[in-house]
């Protein structure tokens, strides 16, 4: 979906295919037409964004073989799909029946990060529309928090200035600027805005910035408002915005939130307070790893549209206060955004939801942020004019 700023930014939403486990190119394109074409045609669009995630092993054969690059575009025109932006923070093994902290591996410190990031650049170079204005990628924010000793902060450093130096050669090359995002993430190196911030300070702001995810900024109690105030007085671009609920336990109890303990994907967890209590798992929380005296918030992505099991709510309200502070101003503050649900396959005990049900649900999130988008007045700018 495109939309108009009234400043005239092109803003193209998007949503991201890590919710579909593929680890080669064959996968990759079985998604395109098993998924994103019929959600495309749910929304009765022409064109329909969509955030690859491309795993280390399709970026490898990607990069080595320019035929199946070709392959790719093929496909994605011929299913009325555009690509503007990439998800590079999960390496390999996403949708594994255990993810964990697995998918902080390899962090900054390691050089493997840095070639898979650049490899999803020069790819997605290659597929951007070519009345895009840039692309982007998310990644991981840095590393786990433990361990992180000075010697591996310091090679993580270096590996952003090659980062910078890489996109730059990019653009050099194929005429097309590629932005990363680092994306502060619970329970990391980079947690909050702040940190962000502090280790950003001195990168280069043309070519890197933040992946701002609106769930993690619930689940850390920080205000969007005050968060994209600080990232501009900084100098610090949104390169791209996830729109994500967290889970919102107002009065917490093992009862109510057992259900969304599930061994897939790591579910932080905070209470309010300041600063916030923190455990790195929602099974620690409800093992009185909380003392439960104030609300808890869990990293647990819901769907846009959709509301938890009752007395457990998701928050909407701090999603509606990103997306103001976004869009609702003067100017753009980003002109990426993307849904990223990538917990469909666990929301539901009774297993993950079949094709149809999942082109409907991801087709209702992509729904609702039109929605939303249309209320802060951006104007419709598909190519239908729908």
């Amino acid at each position: 979906m495109r939309f108009r700023h009234h400043d005239g930014t092109l803003v193209h939403a998007a949503y991201c295919t890590n919710v579909h486990a593929a680890e080669d190119l064959d996968g990759v394109l079985e998604q395109l037409g098993r998924f994103c074409e019929p959600v495309r045609t749910e929304l009765d669009l022409d064109t329909l964004g969509v955030g690859l995630w491309l795993a280390r092993p399709v970026a490898t054969a990607l990069t080595r073989d320019h035929a199946a690059i070709e392959r790719l575009r093929r496909e994605l025109a011929l299913r009325g799909l555009e690509v503007v932006t990439l998800n590079a923070f999960p390496y390999t093994g996403f949708q594994h029946d255990v993810v964990k902290h697995n998918v902080y591996s390899p962090d900054w410190a390691d050089p493997a990060r840095l070639a898979y990031t650049l490899d999803c650049a020069r790819i997605l170079a290659h597929l951007l529309p070519d009345d895009a204005t840039r692309g982007s990628v998310s990644t991981l924010p840095l590393a786990w928090r433990t361990p992180w000793p000075a010697e591996r902060s310091d090679a993580a450093r270096r590996a952003l200035d090659h980062l910078a130096a890489g996109l730059e050669h990019i653009e050099s090359r194929h005429g097309r600027r590629i932005r990363v995002g680092l994306e502060p993430e619970p329970g990391c190196v980079l947690e909050t805005t702040d940190q962000a911030v502090a280790a950003l300070r001195g990168t280069d702001p043309d070519r890197i910035g933040v992946c701002l995810d609106t769930c993690h900024l619930a689940v850390g109690f920080e205000d969007p408002h005050t968060a994209l105030v600080t990232l501009e007085n900084a100098g610090i671009p949104v390169v791209k915005s996830q729109a994500s609920c967290a889970l919102h336990a107002q009065a917490p109890t093992p009862d109510t939130l057992r259900p969304y303990a599930e061994p897939r994907f790591l579910h932080q967890t905070r209470e309010a307070g300041t600063p916030p209590l923190a455990v790195d798992d929602l099974s620690q929380a409800i093992a009185g790893g909380l003392p439960g005296n104030a609300p808890w918030r869990v990293h647990y992505h819901l769907p846009l549209h959709g509301r938890p099991r009752a007395p457990l709510t998701a928050t909407h309200d701090v999603l509606d206060r990103a997306l103001e502070g976004l869009f609702a101003g003067p100017r753009a503050r980003t002109d990426h955004i993307e849904v990223e649900t990538y917990t469909w396959p666990v929301l539901d005990d009774t297993g993950p939801p079949t094709p149809r049900a999942l082109v409907a649900g991801i087709a209702a999130e992509l729904a609702a942020l039109r929605a939303a988008l249309l209320d802060l007045g951006l104007k419709p700018a598909d190519r239908k004019g729908t």
